[in-house]
This record gives structure tokens, C-alpha cells and sequence, in this order.
């Protein structure tokens, strides 16, 4: 396993201010073997460890009586899979309040809106665990090519890494998303998932989808929505700007990681990659995904924008009052494109970054720079200071 300090400390961090943190993220992502390196790392002075495991029937039925089971402990108390038992929230919300030296981790696969029907406001911080990206790993090829999930980047062979991710999906579409209480026809989500293939970085158009499926677009619609809050599928929310230029208003949508990307289009080596008329959309995914986890940025600050006639920005951020912008470029040594000072002077970007898969950082104006992802700068890489 290599390090994962960094996501570490940003958990111990968490727990300055709350007792009750929520791990979030994808199945198999590394949530597990976190909590016991945290585990590991807990003052004694803290208190015991007491950990309990959803799938594990044991723990199952230790919890059906959670006042019970929880009432005696001290210490951290950790809840692996916590969305399987939804009436847990309710309780937590009471532990919480009554008993001050208890400490939580819970940890789930689905995002904050699919893992509890109680509200914990003011009692919970959440932290969002991703598979591996560059600020853990040096091998941008391999990252790119595999993804980011743990058992597929660490591989022994890309045919063992693509073999892994195979599994992987149809464990998730056959088993783990019933696990996590949705009910849903695995066929069905599998071929909405591959049509998704064709708008990887592209405007999401529901009704189409939803015709060339013959489902009904509700249906479309719930079905990106499982994907987005089981972590698969980014979904981009248009920037509106106060300009007279009519905007794109529908989302667009990203897969989030590339070697799941990679499987649906049959991409298991890396010269097949480079030979996949997708190679471009890819990229743009794949660093987009890099820079979103580079600045620590809450999904909810992530957008892109596009004005029609006009031009586009893959990838906007909103921080501290202020917008910076990213393009994704898969060029050897991107040029200045005139639309992008129009659109940095409509816009009033801070700073308009063109990423490529390079090693060289280069400003084209006094606004709008290149950065090869592979550059020392990528990796120093920082948002808008406050």
C-alpha cells in the first residue's frame, strides 16, 4: 500500500472540531485499510478501539440494538459500510449529545445524500477518500491507464490490473449496489453506463439517452444519479455568468475514474490507449480529476462554463469570491487560443491554466499559463488563496 499521510492528516484534522466524521467513497477506494492505519495511530489516551463491519453478520446483529452495543464503549468506534443500517443516524445523533468521550468513524460508499435519513448537522464532518491520484503516486501513465483503485494501479500486469476492474464493475452492479439499499436492475444500469461512454466530457442529454434506451428520462436521470452518489460519474454543473451571451445551462458529465473508463471502452494496454479515437476525451477526464484533487476543492465549487457561438472552459473554480478556469489539452505544446483572453476578460479569471501531458510550464499571457501535468508546478499546484 503506498502513503496516504496526506488523507491521514486531513481526517485527524477533522476530528479538532467533531466527534463524528463520515469517510465517503467508492467501493474499494482504500476506506477500510484508512481507518485501520488511523487506528493505528490513535493516542491510548484517547481510549480503545472498537470496530464493527455491516457485512459482517456478527456485527449486524451486535447493532440491532445500537443503544445496547454502543452505550458501554469509549474510545473511537468505528462503522465500516454504515449506510446498510440507516437507523443507526438517529441514534448517533443521541450518543453523540449524551455521552461526550465517544468518538466515531463512519465510514460508506455512497455520498452524504444516500447514507442517512436523519440529519447529524452540526454533530458530523464529512471527508471524501478518492482511489490514488498525483499527489500520492509519480507514475502518470500508469495512473492514466489503470485508475486510481489500489488492487488495479498496483497490478502486477496491466492484463491482471484490467481483469481487476472487469470484476470490479460487475461486483458493484450485481452485489454492492443492493448492498447499499438501491434497488436496480444491473442489466439496465450496465447499458446506461456504457451509452455514458459517448458523453464522457460532453453535455449530458437526458432525453436523448433516454430515447436511444427506450426508457423514460426519469429513469435516465435516477440512473446518472446512482452513478454520481456512488462516486462513478462527475457531474459539472454550468457556471452562469452575469453576461449577455446565452450559456449552457444542462450539466456535463465525467467518468471519475479513468481505468473504469478504460474498461467500458475495452483499453487494456497502453498502447491501445494511445490508438483509441477517446484518448482525448480521456485525458481531459483524467486531469480534470487530478486538478480537482490537487486543490482540495469541494465538489460543489467545481463547475465548467460555455456560452454558445463562443467558447467553453473545461473546468471552472470558485473559491474565496473568485473564478479560476482550466483547460485540458491533449497537444505537445498548446498555443494560445485568441477566444480564451475573451473569455478569461468575460469571465474575470483569476488565471486560466492549460493543463497537457507534458513536463514544461510556459505562460502564454500575463493570465493564461500551460502546465505540463507531469511539471514540477503540477505538482505544487495550489487554489485561490483567500
Amino acid at each position: 500500500m503506498l502513503d496516504r499521510s496526506e488523507s491521514l492528516a486531513a481526517l485527524k484534522e477533522l476530528y479538532r472540531t467533531h466527534r463524528i466524521i463520515a469517510l465517503l467513497g467508492s467501493r474499494q477506494c482504500g476506506k477500510t485499510t484508512l481507518a485501520k492505519i488511523l487506528a493505528k495511530t490513535w493516542s491510548i489516551n484517547d481510549g480503545p478501539i472498537t470496530m464493527f463491519d455491516l457485512e459482517n453478520p456478527e456485527s449486524l446483529v451486535q447493532l440491532k440494538n445500537p443503544v445496547t452495543a454502543l452505550g458501554p464503549l469509549k474510545g473511537l468506534i468505528i462503522i465500516d459500510e454504515a449506510q446498510r443500517m440507516p437507523k443507526l443516524f438517529p441514534v448517533l445523533r443521541y450518543i453523540h449529545d449524551e455521552y461526550p468521550e465517544k468518538t466515531f468513524l463512519l465510514l460508506g460508499s455512497a455520498s452524504r445524500d444516500l447514507t442517512s435519513s436523519e440529519t447529524l448537522a452540526g454533530r458530523i464532518a464529512y471527508s471524501e477518500l478518492t482511489p490514488f491520484h498525483l499527489g500520492e503516486v509519480d507514475d502518470v501513465d500508469t495512473l492514466w491507464l489503470r485508475g486510481g483503485y489500489p488492487r488495479s494501479y498496483l497490478a502486477e500486469t496491466d492484463r491482471d490490473s484490467f481483469d481487476w476492474r472487469r470484476h470490479y464493475i460487475r461486483s458493484y452492479l450485481e452485489q454492492d449496489l443492493n448492498m447499499m439499499g438501491i434497488k436496480i436492475n444491473p442489466e439496465s444500469l450496465r447499458r446506461f453506463w456504457n451509452v455514458l461512454t459517448h458523453y464522457h466530457g460532453q453535455i449530458f442529454n437526458a432525453n436523448e439517452i433516454a430515447q436511444n434506451l427506450g426508457i423514460s428520462q426519469p429513469t435516465a436521470m435516477h440512473y446518472l444519479n446512482v452513478l454520481h452518489q456512488t462516486f462513478m460519474i462527475r457531474v459539472l454543473q454550468p457556471w452562469h455568468a452575469n453576461i449577455k451571451k446565452r450559456q449552457v445551462k444542462s450539466p456535463k458529465i465525467y467518468w471519475r475514474d479513468s481505468g473504469l473508463f478504460h474498461s467500458f471502452i475495452n483499453t487494456a494496454t497502453y498502447s491501445d490507449l494511445v490508438m483509441h479515437p477517446k484518448i482525448g476525451a480521456s485525458f481531459e477526464g483524467f486531469a480534470l480529476e487530478q486538478v480537482i484533487q490537487k486543490l482540495k476543492i469541494d465538489t460543489h465549487d467545481c463547475y465548467f462554463w460555455g456560452a454558445h457561438s463562443f467558447g467553453e472552459i473545461d473546468l471552472v473554480v470558485h473559491q474565496n469570491n473568485q473564478l479560476m478556469g482550466f483547460e485540458f489539452k491533449r497537444n505537445d505544446a498548446p498555443t494560445l487560443d485568441r477566444r480564451w483572453s475573451k473569455i478569461v476578460n468575460e469571465l474575470d479569471l483569476k488565471q486560466l491554466t492549460i493543463i497537457y501531458p507534458g513536463k514544461t510550464y510556459y505562460p502564454l499571457t500575463d493570465k493564461i499559463d500551460v502546465m505540463g501535468i507531469c511539471s514540477p508546478q503540477f505538482k505544487n499546484l495550489r487554489g485561490i488563496s483567500a
